[in-house]
């Protein structure tokens, strides 16, 4: 049988980390690596059904509150019984089950940095550095998704430049592809009026990606564009703040909390400029989405957004939590279609040129080739 992967997440449910791992299980050949999602807490049956694999193996551990080493044991005991080839964890949430995927025997623990800790969102705090350099004998490889996580394990934890790979995410170019003409009509969007200019984001409605600030920046060009319309695609802690904000600057009519979409490629075809107004992030698979799609994107120059975004070519680049630089840059835009038009234009050629998802799978297959037979020489 093909060696088995055991993908390790704190959680697998509607997110960009969890959608990359959705493309790559299900593009890698079958008859290459078979596939098990361990969930520390739990899953979403509906988000795992988009996974088109029927040999896939969930595995929920139902972890509570409190130190990740509560659950080795079982973590051991599962692993022991899967026998996975390769054990691949992802970010920090996930990285101590290294241990136990060590003491079970192994062979491959593939480590990976999709982005920044909510409660370090520029990496300067000590002690997330010293767990990962704690943790780092136990892992064999690193995969970082941006340039500047990769510095960060490398120049900040300490990992060998050797032990860290560069891959950056790759976009379905089929899926995510510009609407004929026009923007789309979305159902149930109150903003389909073709007359309307529509800013539109999508992702988990927490702190780290401030959608309070892109509120505030609304707020503050509102007045000023009677026709611009804001959409808020996602679902999270932030949801009660985030509707009063709106309501406390009379923006009821002119802001759409659409909730979790699963239709996210019609989504993005409904939207003229996309805006992601992060405090922190990784490589962000929604700027890859909104550009695939043909859309101009407004984002803060953060992490690896500063890797996708080309200023003035793509779009355009804010300082974070600047509410004011950002309600300008969407004003801009919004008041000039044919620079909208140009840079979603040049968006789009950029993720065929770069962005492939064929290439970020292929990256990953000949990754976790190469480990296992790393790993039998060294047997």
């Amino acid at each position: 049988m093909p060696p088995l992967i055991a993908h390790i997440v704190f959680s697998f449910r509607v997110g960009g980390l969890e959608n990359g791992m959705v493309n790559l299980i299900n593009r890698l050949p079958a008859n290459q690596f078979r596939h098990a999602i361990v969930s520390l807490t739990d899953v979403d049956p509906a988000f795992v059904a988009r996974i088109a694999r029927p040999d896939l193996q969930i595995i929920e551990l139902h972890k509570k509150p409190g130190p990740g080493a509560a659950l080795f044991p079982q973590m051991f005991r599962t692993l022991r019984v899967l026998r996975p080839a390769i054990v691949h964890t992802r970010n920090l949430a996930a990285l101590e089950m290294a241990v136990p995927a060590w003491a079970a025997g192994v062979p491959v623990r593939i480590h990976g940095e999709h982005g920044r800790d909510v409660d370090d969102p520029h990496g300067d705090r000590a002690k997330p550095r010293w767990v990962r350099r704690a943790y780092s004998p136990f892992v064999t490889q690193y995969i970082a998704l941006s340039r500047e996580l990769e510095n960060y394990l490398t120049a900040r934890v300490g990992i060998a430049n050797r032990r860290v790979s560069l891959f950056c995410n790759g976009v379905d170019a089929m899926r995510f592809h510009p609407a004929e003409r026009g923007r789309n009509a979305l159902a149930g969007s109150p903003f389909n009026d073709p007359a309307l200019c529509v800013v539109g984001t999508v992702g988990r409605l927490q702190a780290v990606k401030d959608q309070l600030g892109l509120v505030k920046a609304f707020s503050l060009i509102a007045g000023q564009l009677p026709n611009l319309r804001l959409v808020i695609v996602g679902e999270g802690g932030m949801r009660g703040a985030i509707e009063s904000a709106v309501r406390d600057a009379g923006l009821v009519s002119k802001v759409w909390l659409a909730g979790e979409r699963a239709d996210v490629p019609d989504v993005m075809r409904s939207f003229d400029i996309f805006t992601l107004p992060s405090i922190a992030e990784g490589i962000s698979n929604t700027v890859l989405e909104a550009m695939a799609s043909g859309l101009p994107v407004v984002a803060t120059a953060v992490g690896g957004t500063l890797e996708l975004v080309c200023e003035g070519e793509t779009g355009t680049l804010v300082p974070a939590s600047d509410p004011q630089r950002l309600a300008a840059a969407l004003a801009g835009l919004a008041r000039d279609p044919a620079r909208i038009a140009a840079f979603g234009h040049a968006a789009r050629q950029r993720i065929e040129a770069e962005f492939s998802l064929d290439a970020m799978v292929a990256r990953y297959g000949n990754l976790y080739s190469r480990a296992l037979e790393g790993s039998t020489r060294r047997a």
